[in-house]
């Protein structure tokens, strides 16, 4: 190719980015590249921008005591520690993650957020990894409790999405679990579906926060990009090794990087390779209870809501603090990769259709 040739490309390259942002696909500035500071440096709404395809941020990113109940449209979301984290589901029962997942809303463990709160029950088991990278709990969930159809088998949220503006757009994450104080977890990823769920957050101070939290294997789930052995009706917290990015692999000494095909060709039934657990060590285990402690409503019951979808945040951020590790005095310690989670998560899918066990036996390992 000649340099006025390339430079004739380059430029063709330039005009039809310009084209596609003046048409309103893409924002000025992804939402992985805006930075906030909690709780001051946070505005009403972080997606700004008008005329855009898929139209404006649904919620809000500024949550406190007045935006704190079952009708929150609260978009800021939390990730502590094995007892304290936030999922993003619907903000109303009847869709699919697919339908609405630049809709969704936090959905917390503990009070002080300013969001809705998961209903004390509604987890069944869980495995929390701190490991040098990123933070990561996979476990099982009546998803029906937050607003998720029975059968949806759900999908991926991200801080990215197809047009750079996030599932949810506008949904930010903090997390004290690197330095005490909270800092934006830039990239992060979170799977919904079959209840069952991933959420991963990435260290922004290490070297690769992108690529331990990659987006780009949203059609194959929890088990290739969090991989796991939580089980269900169990709850354990644990350290562990960082292991592999996910879609990177060493076959016969050679690395190798796997490319997701594209959904026209169909569900993906086969994988060149089975992802790696992290080691682990000293896990702890803990009672269900302590992930919920704290909750203004009685076991078994969802809070009540005490505000309308309408209800606007006041000035000023939310009081929230950290929610207490999970700990125990007879954890069993050493490496946890094992083969329990699989057949625990058959288990809890036993009654769907065989698309669904493949689907999810994909999704959580």
């Amino acid at each position: 190719m000649s340099y006025a040739l390339s430079i004739a490309s380059f430029a063709l390259g330039a005009a039809s980015l310009v084209a596609a942002q003046v048409t309103g696909t893409y924002p000025p500035t992804p939402l992985a590249s805006k930075h906030f500071s909690y709780p001051s440096g946070i505005p009403y709404k972080v997606d700004t921008d008008q005329g855009l395809v898929r139209g404006v941020q649904s919620g809000y990113n500024i949550c406190n005591t007045t935006t704190e109940n079952q009708n929150s449209l609260c978009q800021t979301s939390f990730f502590n520690d094995a007892t304290d984290f936030c999922l993003w589901a619907p903000h109303e029962p009847g869709k699919t993650v697919g339908d609405v997942e630049g809709e969704m809303v936090a959905w917390c463990t503990k009070p002080g957020h300013g969001t809705r709160l998961i209903p004390e029950g509604a987890l069944t088991g869980l495995q929390f990894l701190k490991t040098p990278d990123f933070i990561q709990v996979v476990g099982f969930i009546d998803q029906t409790k937050i607003n998720m159809a029975s059968d949806d088998s759900g999908g991926e949220m991200d801080p990215h999405g197809a047009d750079l503006r996030g599932n949810p757009m506008g949904g930010i994450m903090f997390s004290n679990a690197w330095t005490g104080q909270y800092v934006q977890a830039v990239e992060w990823t979170n799977f919904m579906g079959n209840n069952a769920f991933c959420l991963k957050a990435c260290d922004p101070s290490r070297p690769n926060p992108a690529e331990y939290c990659q987006h780009i294997y949203d059609r194959i789930g929890c088990a290739f990009n969090a991989p796991n052995a939580a089980k269900n009706n169990v709850f354990e917290s644990c350290e562990a090794e960082s292991g592999d990015f996910p879609g990177v692999y060493t076959s016969d000494g050679v690395v190798h990087t796997y490319t997701q095909p594209p959904e026209s060709l169909g569900p993906i039934m086969t994988r060149p390779y089975e992802p790696k657990i992290p080691s682990s060590s000293n896990c702890q285990p803990f009672t269900s209870s302590v992930v919920f402690t704290g909750l203004p409503t009685a076991a078994g019951s969802s809070p009540s809501a005490s505000a309308t979808n309408s209800a606007k945040p006041s000035t000023g951020a939310s009081s929230s603090k950290s929610g207490t590790s999970a700990t125990a005095s007879s954890a069993p310690s050493g490496n946890a990769n094992n083969t329990s989670g699989s057949e625990s998560t058959m288990i809890a899918i036993s009654g769907l259709s065989f698309l669904g066990v493949l689907f999810s036996a994909i999704f959580l390992s």
